[in-house]
Formats: structure tokens, sequence, C-alpha cells
């Protein structure tokens, strides 16, 4: 693994967390289970956490992304980690796994609104596209925790049935 001036700046060592974004492939998803392994070791992340983890990430990959002089380099993995924890939010650490493979999928794929997000400049960009498909994926799995296990497929079928 090369390590780059940049990477050994503050805003690369963050943005890369801690130059884990250069040991595979597939920087994403090494940043996502990382995240989802914090997000279980701790029992959750704190609402206040994500938010200023996503406040410096933003700054954080903004400046790397020009010191690299490369457009959303791979390696930034702290996107991933905000994605990821926005996922899981108001949920208990069981859905932590199912959170990270649904995010990867939203975060791989970029359905709409997603594709649109990634196209705002800096940083801004780099972060907006996570945090919408964190959001994504935390909707949807409320929306079927509702319909198969708290009685939503009930009330769907009481609103055809009359």
């Amino acid at each position: 693994m090369i390590v780059t001036p940049e990477m050994k700046t503050w805003y690369g060592m963050t943005a890369t967390l801690g130059t884990l974004g250069r040991f595979s492939k597939m920087p994403g998803t090494l940043g996502s289970i990382a995240a989802c392994m914090v997000w279980i070791a701790f029992g959750g992340i704190p609402l206040w956490a994500i938010a200023a983890v996503a406040v410096i990430g933003t700054a954080a990959a903004d400046k790397y992304e020009k010191a690299a002089e490369r457009e959303d380099p791979p390696e930034v993995v702290i996107d991933e980690v905000v994605g990821c924890w926005i996922s899981c939010i108001g949920f208990d650490p069981s859905y932590a796994i199912v959170a990270l493979f649904a995010f990867r999928i939203i975060d791989i794929t970029k359905p709409f609104p997603i594709k649109l997000t990634e196209k705002l400049p800096g940083g801004i960009g780099i972060m907006a596209d996570d945090i919408v498909g964190g959001i994504m994926v935390n909707i949807i799995i409320r929306g079927i925790r509702w319909v198969f296990f708290e009685g939503g497929i009930n009330v769907i079928y009481g609103m055809i049935g009359r």
C-alpha cells in the first residue's frame, strides 16, 4: 500500500479512516463494515456524534479531494461510515448487519435521488449521496419492519377489504 503525502494529514487520515480506504479493492464496503462493527460494539452511536462525524468528514473529504486532485477518490470512506450509521439510527444493534447489506446495495446502485446528490461539489457531494442513501435504507427497514413485524399487513388488508 502506498501512502501518499495527503494521506498523512489530519484530513487524509480522517477521510480514509486512517488509510483503511487503501486496504481493499472495495474500500466502500470495508469502510461500511468498519462502521457496522463500531455500531455493534458501542450499541449504537448518538445522533450528535453522527452529525459531528458528518461535518468533520465533509470538510476532510473536501480538502482530501482537492489535495489528491481527483474527484471523489475511492479511498475516501468516511462518507460510508456516516451513511451506514444513519441506516442504523433508531434500531437496536441486531439490525446493523441488515442495514449494512441494504446500505451497500443502495450505495452501489445509487437510485434516484442519490445520483443527483453525488453531483454536488467537493466534500458535500462525497458525503451527501451516502447520507441520502442511509436515510433511504433507514426508511426501507422501518417500512419492512412495520409491514411484517408490527401489524402493518393487517392495516393494509383492512384498507383493501373496505
